[in-house]
């Protein structure tokens, strides 16, 4: 199964740089929650201060308890709230939402 999904960046060159240089190393604690959650390939593409977001997952993959695992990591809680330096809501974000699951419109398939 594959998910995508769009979020913000706030518009400013020398925070978005410093975002980009997170993830290129991230914190290997991230990179083990993100694995053990059933994630199995995870890429994230920017233009501008547009960021998209494809999620491979397998069977055991779950929204919620990906939420319920995350929310009681306190190196993720770290993650998050340092990330949030950087990234801004979507206009149609609800309270609270970060990622926005975007809507696929087209296949080739």
């Amino acid at each position: 199964m594959r998910y995508c999904l769009a979020l913000d960046l706030v518009n400013d060159p020398v925070l978005i740089a410093e975002y980009e240089a997170y993830h290129r190393e991230i914190w290997p604690e991230i990179k083990k929650s993100i694995v053990d959650s059933g994630i199995t390939n995870m890429e994230i593409y920017r233009v501008s201060d547009r960021l998209f977001m494809i999620m491979e997952v397998n069977e055991s993959f779950s929204f919620d308890a990906k939420g319920a695992a995350d929310a009681a990591n306190p190196k993720v809680q770290e993650w998050e709230k340092l990330m949030w330096k950087y990234q801004q809501a979507l206009p149609v974000a609800k309270p609270g939402e970060k990622w926005v699951m975007m809507d696929k419109i087209f296949s080739l398939h």
